[in-house]
């Protein structure tokens, strides 16, 4: 097939699909300024019930959906209701005279700056700001709302983006493949395309200019062709019920613990009920935004206690603050730098504010005795070994027995083994590492194919930190999304990962991947992995090999 009928982007949820296309309608522009209205007071009261019939139907429909869709959809009505975003827009219409529209318009606006400039997880909320934005300004502006139109026969979504609160109600029987030109490897629409078992490719360049009637979709290799709008709908093999046991162990027991990616409380109770064996990941930077001056030990201790509560007598490994030059917290006022992503951001700030962290490190291990979870600390944005024992130190002296680092830089990566020496265990963050080894912002649609976690580039710089642990003895795990993808979870275990840390609604999926190969099969399928020229070519060789 010619290049004219064919696009590429990045496969993030497997299975082939064909069939007629849906275009979902471009989101709303910006609300005009004026006219100015006649009395502020009363078109500033339009605001809260607006966002309150929001918040209303995405509950209605949270109330419709099951699994991960349930919190998402929570979440975003939520954020509808917001007091401080609706408090904002109702000043905004009264100061500025400005039409509510457009005071809800600038008020999210500001909001989603917020979350943009916190990088990483954070940043990845910002899709749901402006999701909410857009649902609001279409009821004040008394227009259908922005997302998935009702589908009258099964249908390949086509989009610029999908906001999570869309792809959390989408019905699988009616949605045969989604294809957006945007988004990336850690995006909603590829993680819960994934739990519904919806094929998926994200990041298509030229997909909305790309006039098509029907669509075949792989979501293994990420190829989007034209289609036949008179060939038979192809629809992706239904999915059946996942069985695990709940152990994280190859089918010949050897063990990879399977662990949950938390940054809430919520987020905690929804690993503990898909049975997540732990967690790999805390992130604890929900304690510190936004807040103007640093929250007291007390106050981190009992926010750590509520996340950890699910998880007594389980291990979870806490993540200390990420936050840095492009991560603002009003209370460390960095200076400004020319390149923030190179700058003084993760350890790198308690290297010159170490109090910081040694009361951050009083609250986990107060935490760790209210809550009866299995502590561990890791440090994020770690270079060298000598930082590794640096924290490492730090750890200890706060009374908690164990300390690892995240492994995101590629010199940590390549000194795995000095780093092991210093510490108890390791964890790859392959988000950030994909990001630093191919030079590309993992929030830039343009540049997501190198973020692609099949890259062998970046498998090539995993299987040094395998052989570490190895020769080590001490544990080293994954808790980038690369852990989510079931296939790719067998590589990495075969690369010599030995846990496995990702969002909920991937956790069963990945348990019973690794129950249903042997290690000598994992290793023969990384093997295949690394000699591959790239990332289509390692998924085809892994699948050939399945």
């Amino acid at each position: 097939m010619s290049s004219s009928e064919s696009l590429t982007g990045v496969a993030v949820s497997p299975g082939r699909a064909s069939g007629p296309v849906v275009r979902i309608a471009e989101p709303l522009g910006e609300p005009a300024s004026t006219p100015a209205p006649a009395d502020p007071a009363v078109e500033a009261a339009r605001i809260a019930p607006a966002a309150q019939a929001v918040a209303a139907r995405l509950e209605a429909l949270a109330e419709t959906a099951s699994g991960e869709a349930v919190g998402i959809l929570y979440t975003t009505a939520a954020m509808a209701a917001d007091p401080a975003l609706i408090s904002q827009a109702e000043q905004l219409v009264k100061d500025q005279n400005l039409p509510a529209a457009r005071a809800v318009h600038q008020s999210a606006g500001g909001f989603a700056e917020q979350l943009a400039a916190a990088g990483g997880y954070l940043a990845e909320r910002v899709r749901d700001i402006h999701d909410v934005r857009d649902r609001i300004v279409a009821e004040l502006l008394g227009l259908a709302p922005p997302g998935v139109p009702e589908l009258t026969t099964p249908s390949v979504l086509v989009a610029r983006d999908l906001a999570p609160a869309d792809t959390a109600g989408l019905d699988p029987a009616k949605v045969l493949a989604l294809v957006t030109e945007e988004g990336g490897p850690t995006s909603h629409t590829a993680i819960l395309a994934r739990a519904l078992g919806i094929p998926a490719v994200v990041a298509v360049r030229g997909l909305l200019a790309f006039e098509a009637e029907a669509l075949a979709v792989d979501g293994d290799t990420g190829v989007v062709e034209l289609a036949d709008p008179a060939a038979p709908v192809v629809a992706a093999a239904a999915v059946v019920a996942i069985e695990w046991d709940g152990t994280g162990a190859t089918e010949d027991g050897h063990q990879v613990k399977v662990l949950g990616n938390v940054g809430s409380a919520g987020d905690a109770q929804a690993a503990a009920d898909a049975g997540a064996e732990g967690v790999g990941l805390f992130r604890t930077e929900f304690c510190y935004l936004d807040a103007p001056s640093e929250p007291t030990v007390t106050e981190q201790r009992a926010a750590y206690t509520a996340v950890l509560a699910p998880f007594r007598g389980k291990p979870v490994i806490v993540r200390t603050l990420d936050a840095g030059a492009d991560k603002p917290l009003a209370f460390l006022s960095p200076d400004a730098e020319p390149n923030p992503a190179l700058g003084v951001r993760g350890l790198r700030i308690a290297f010159d504010r170490p109090e910081v962290l040694d009361r951050q490190l009083e609250a986990i291990a107060g935490a760790a005795q209210d809550s009866g979870a299995e502590v561990s600390v890791m440090a994020p944005m770690v270079a060298t070994a000598e930082e590794a024992a640096w924290f490492a130190e730090r750890v200890r002296a706060a009374g908690i027995a164990r300390a690892g680092v995240m492994i995101e830089i590629p010199a940590a990566a390549l000194t795995a083994r000095e780093i092991l020496d210093v510490v108890d265990f390791v964890s790859v963050g392959t988000n950030d590492l994909a990001q630093y080894t191919f030079a590309a912002d993992r929030q830039l649609g343009a540049v997501a194919k190198l973020n692609d976690p099949w890259q062998p580039g970046l498998l090539r710089l995993l299987k040094p930190i395998g052989q570490a642990a190895k020769d080590t003895g001490k544990p080293a795990g994954v808790c980038g999304e690369a852990a989510a993808d079931p296939r790719l979870a067998l590589v990495l275990a075969g690369l010599g990962l030995t846990s496995l840390s990702m969002n909920a609604p991937a956790v069963r999926a990945v348990g019973a991947s690794l129950a249903g190969a042997t290690l000598a099969r994992c290793e023969a399928l990384a093997d295949a992995a690394l000699a591959a020229g790239d990332p289509t070519a390692a998924r085809a060789a892994v699948a050939a090999l399945l």
